[in-house]
This record gives structure tokens, sequence and C-alpha cells, in this order.
């Protein structure tokens, strides 16, 4: 265990900040993301074979209008048609079926093919993107269950603002990546069945035609190799204002109280500056580019009328075999242009995936026991500290040699100055980073026995800083728990002297309350937290300073509410406030991470030491707060 910790803390973090470039193509990256789409593969298959059917239906369109009807019907050419594929089999047999015109007939047969091309056509794009959507859909839940799951020491190195880019923007760019695959299908088709109908009609003139094809791939190749840079650029550019937006928004409050607006405005105009340079330098490119592709188009149109229109004078051809090859021309360059779109999607979306597989691989994670011990029913809630030694950094300690003991239902204080390793032990205790110098003992089991999942259901801890998910005031008191009942989340809010707010507000325990519960005030959150704590029933209690920022009105609520909260449990008590010291039955001075003094309130005092001079400071603090 002590290796895979020491291998934690050398992890090469930067890499979440790093953009990667992706590979043109990367096989390996396909078939692993193709396993998500693997439970969708009927309606893949159908919608594969949708479109090479509406990509038939879509070649015999310019047939019936080229062939049937002008060569066919009006010019009433035998000699020189072109390839028909059956249509003017078709249409004579439908003509003297319904005993109407031929041209009436091939009137007829277009809308049929026309209305069937836009039916399959449609139905492939929604059976694609059903699938498509269903496979990234899972893909972004097992991505948020992985990312969820990774320990805290993962979030104190990467920035959340370039975790979330991964689950949105990346997911997203799969997304346009496997959509375009079928659009490629669906143009590759109608390419080759109209080649296929070209060369039949006229060699020479095709082979002409193909001479464009390799300038074209030439060009869009060199276009797109000049343009990958600009694509790296602007995704960091996009990355760098989600990041910045994020924090941000979540600093709102200090942003306003330090009226840092206008400073932070500022930035974020300059980070977008850059990205909007990068792609509006891109899109001048991608406007050359279509420019070319439009101009090689209408030379190609050019080469047909000047060549076919000879041929057809001398009777190498028939007028319906121009139109058609007019017709086509779009069938053969399309293509060419989609697959260069595509490239840029593809060029995004290979580093969108190797971003989010590389979140995915990220292994990094809180040792669990390989036998864990089964815990008893109840805890009696002794907890006992042996020669701990942490640091979040191989190089920095921050608790050296730390050893006390807590006996069952005693409440502790922990004071210190700020620095000192007060909340660090609090999560270590939690088990929410691995630790390998020294032991912690839960009535006598080690720590690292134990699997945090059972762990963290025997300790309750207050913040602060109560955080409040969105939903009502019941879910954020059971939490999900299928053992905590509604009555017993009641229950719970009664006793912590929460039922009574909660009582008055619109719908009671069914107020869906706002980001971060800003629709209630800082005493009825801290109530709030207490009530979540005693409905989840814990061993072990933890405290920090939870009883700060406390309104005055709901001064004597809370202190009611900790007293009930504390009864027959263990706990631990993060304080600053002298009341809550002094409630305490023994108090631990922590300096620069090690223990300075341990005993009772009236031990420390007499002894003169740390905790007297803390004491000492705060006392005339709250004195001249108070005159």
């Amino acid at each position: 265990m002590a290796e895979s910790s020491a291998r934690a803390r050398r992890r090469d973090y930067s890499m979440f900040d790093a953009e990667l470039s992706g590979a043109v193509l990367n096989l390996s990256l396909l078939r692993r993301l193709l396993r998500w789409m693997k439970p969708y593969r009927v309606t893949f298959g159908v919608s594969a074979i949708l479109i090479l059917l509406a990509s038939t239906l879509q070649v015999l369109q310019p047939v019936i209008i080229s062939v049937v009807v002008i060569d066919h019907i009006i010019r009433q050419e035998t000699e020189t048609l072109a390839p028909d594929l059956g249509m003017v089999e078709l249409n004579d047999y439908l003509s003297g079926l319904l005993d109407v015109h031929p041209l009436l007939a091939a009137c007829l047969l277009f809308a049929i093919v026309y209305i069937g091309w836009a039916v399959t056509g449609h139905a492939h794009r929604m059976t694609l993107i059903s699938s498509v959507i269903n496979g990234l859909r899972d893909l972004r839940q097992d991505l948020f269950r992985h990312l969820e799951t990774r320990p805290s020491s993962f979030y104190d190195r990467v920035a959340v603002g370039r975790v979330m880019t991964r689950v949105t923007n990346d997911v997203e760019a799969l997304y346009e990546l496997l959509r375009g695959i079928g659009t490629l299908i669906g143009e590759f088709v109608p390419f080759f069945v109209a080649l296929t109908i070209m060369l039949a009609i006229d060699v020479h003139l095709t082979l002409i035609l193909l001479l464009v094809l390799p300038v074209m791939g030439s060009v869009t190749y060199f276009f797109r190799q000049a343009t990958r840079q600009l694509f790296r650029l602007v995704r960091m550019s996009v990355s760098s204002l989600n990041q910045y937006m994020q924090e941000n928004l979540a600093g709102l409050q200090v942003v306003q109280l330090s009226d840092r607006q206008a400073e932070n405005l500022s930035r974020y105009t300059s980070i977008n500056e850059e990205n909007r340079r990068w792609e509006l330098k891109s899109a001048r490119l991608e406007t050359l580019y279509g420019a070319f592709t439009d101009s090689m188009a209408h030379i190609a149109l050019g080469v047909i009328i000047w060549y076919g229109g000879g041929e057809m004078v001398q009777g190498n051809m028939s007028l319906g075999g121009v139109i058609l090859f007019t017709r086509f021309i779009d069938m053969l360059f399309h293509p060419i242009v989609v697959l260069g779109e595509q490239t840029n999607i593809l060029f995004r979306a290979m580093a969108s995936g190797e971003r989010i597989f590389q979140a995915l691989d990220w292994d990094e994670k809180i040792h669990e026991p390989s036998d864990p011990v089964t815990l008893p029913e109840r805890l009696r809630g002794e907890v006992r500290f042996e020669h701990l030694d942490f640091g979040y950094d191989e190089d920095v300690r921050i608790l050296h040699d730390v050893t006390f003991t807590i006996e069952p239902g005693e409440k502790l204080a922990i004071v210190g100055p700020t620095g000192s390793g007060k909340s660090t032990m609090i999560r270590l205790l939690g088990r929410f980073y691995d630790f390998d110098d020294g032991q912690i003992f839960l009535d006598g089991i080690d720590l690292n026995r134990i699997h945090t999942r059972d762990l963290r259901r025997r300790i309750g801890v207050v913040l602060q800083d109560f955080h409040i998910f969105s939903g009502t005031i019941y879910e954020n008191i059971a939490l999900g728990d299928p053992r905590i009942t509604r009555e017993m989340a009641i229950e719970a809010a009664r006793r912590v002297n929460a039922h009574g707010f909660i009582s008055t507000l619109p719908k009671g325990y069914d107020t869906e309350l706002s980001e971060r519960g800003q629709n209630l005030s800082q005493g009825q959150r801290q109530l709030l937290a207490f009530a979540r704590v005693l409905a989840a029933d814990p061993e072990i209690l933890v405290l920090d300073e939870a009883t700060a920022s406390i309104d005055t009105e709901t001064e004597l609520l809370i202190q009611d509410a900790l007293r009930k909260l504390t009864e027959g449990r263990t706990s631990i008590l993060i304080a600053h406030r002298l009341q809550t010291i002094q409630e305490a039955s023994r108090v631990l001075v922590l300096q620069n991470g090690r223990v300075e003094e341990l005993g009772t309130h009236e031990e420390l005092l007499a002894a003169g030491g740390l905790y007297h001079t803390l004491h000492s400071l705060q006392f005339q603090s709250e004195r001249e707060q108070t005159d």
C-alpha cells in the first residue's frame, strides 16, 4: 500500500491541463468507443440498410430525368441510351398498367422514388442518431460514475473546469464523429454507383473528371494539416473559458464583495479574445477551402459541357447522358468535400476520445482492503491515532507523529492555529486520503482494514459550508439512503429544532431548495445539516466549527440541537468559539501538525502553554466585540 500511495503522489496531473492533438485515425480508440455502441448494434444495422436504400434511390432520380424522360420519352432514342438501371422498362410497365402517357408515368415514378428517398433517408438519420445518443448517454454515465469515485487528492490537483469539459464538450465531439460516419456512408454509396454509370456512358470523359479528384484530395489533405494546430488551439481556448467561468461563478459572492467584476471581466475578455482570434483564423481557412472546392466543381461542369457537347454532336453521347453527367458531378465531388469536413471532426473527436479515455483510465483511488472487516451493528466509538505522519505532497509533511485516543462517547475539541492540521486529521479519519505512516483505529480496528463505504456510514460530518443539493428538504436530509424514511427524516428535524422553520415553508419537506440552498439562512442550513447527520445516526460525529457564522436569533436553537446531536456519540469538535471548547470533555491543541497539549479546559489553562495563549487572545477579542 505504501508503494501505491507514493505512486499516486508522483502521478502526472499536468496531462489534464495539456491539450491532446489526437491521432488522425486511432483504430484502437474507435474500437473501444464502439463497445458503448454494441448494445444498439441492431438499430445500427437497420440504419446501414436504410442508408444503402436511400443512396440507391438518390441515384435513380437523375437517371429517371435524364435517361427515361429526355432520351427515352422526349427524344425517343434507343441506341444511345445510357444505363437506366431498369427504369425505362419499369416506366413502360407503369404506363401500361395505369393506361397513362409515359411522361405522366415518369412523373409518378419520380415522385415515388423521391418520396422513398426522403422517407428512408429520414429513417436512417433517426435510427443512427438514436443509436449514437443512447451509446453516448451510457458513456457519459460511466464517465460521471468514474469521476465521482476519484479521491479528494485527484481534485486537489485537477481543475474542475477541465473535468467538466470531458463530460460535456468532448462527449459532444464524439457524437459529431459517429453521426458523421453515417453521413460518409450516405455520400460514398452514390459516389460508386454514379462512377459506374459514368464509366458505362463515356470512359474518356469520366477519366478526365477523375483527374480532379487527386487535386481535390491533395488540397484537402494539406488544408487539414494546416488547420490541425488551429483546431487544437481553439479547443484549448474553449477549455480555458469554461474553467475561468466556473471559477468565477463558484466564487461569485467573493467577486462581488471585493468589487472585482471589472477586473475579472477584463481577464475573461482576454481569454475570449484569444478564442475569437483562433476561431476567426479557422473560419477564414474554411472559407478559402470552400471557395476552392466550388471552383473545381464549376470547372468540371465546364469540361462536361465542352466535351460532352462535342460527343453529342458526333452521335457518341445522348443529351440525357450529358445531363446525367452534370447531375452526377455533385455525387462525384461532394464526398471528397464531406470527407475533408469529417477529417476536421475526426481530429477533434480523436483528441476528445483520448481525453475521455484518459479520464476513464485514471485509476487513482482510495485503497480498499481485499478482505474488509465486517463492522458490528453498533460501534462503541473509540478513536485512536498512533504515530500518524501525513503530507499531501511527498516532501511536505502536514502531520507529525500524531498520537492520542478518544474514548467512546467523549467530546474532544481540537484547536490550533490555521494550518496546524486540524481538517487534515478529519479527512484522514474519513479515509479521503490514503496514509502509510502511522495508524488510525476505530474500536481497535485498523481503518485500512475497513471498506470506505462502511466506514463513512459510521461517521457524520457537519462542515461550516454545508452543501445543499438540488432537490427537496426531505431529499437533502435522506440523501437517497433507502434506510431513512420520511418519518425518520421528520423526527430527526424535530429533534434538532429544524422542524419549526421547515413547517413554515410553502411545501414543507417537499420545498425545492435553490442552488446551494440560497433560499435558507445560514442558521437554517446548519439545522438542516444537523438533521441530515442525526437521520443517518452515525456513531462518530465531526463538527468542523459547525456553529460559526450563526445569526443570533437561532443561537439557542443551534446549541440545543448540538447537545442532542452529540448525546451518546463520540464527538470531535474543530472549534474556535469558547463555548464550544468549554463544553468538550478534553481539548487537543495542534501546532505545526504536532500534538502540543492534551487535557481538560481547566488543566490546559493552568498549564499556561499554547492553549492558554490562544484562550487569552480569543477571550480578549470577544470582550472587545462585546464592548
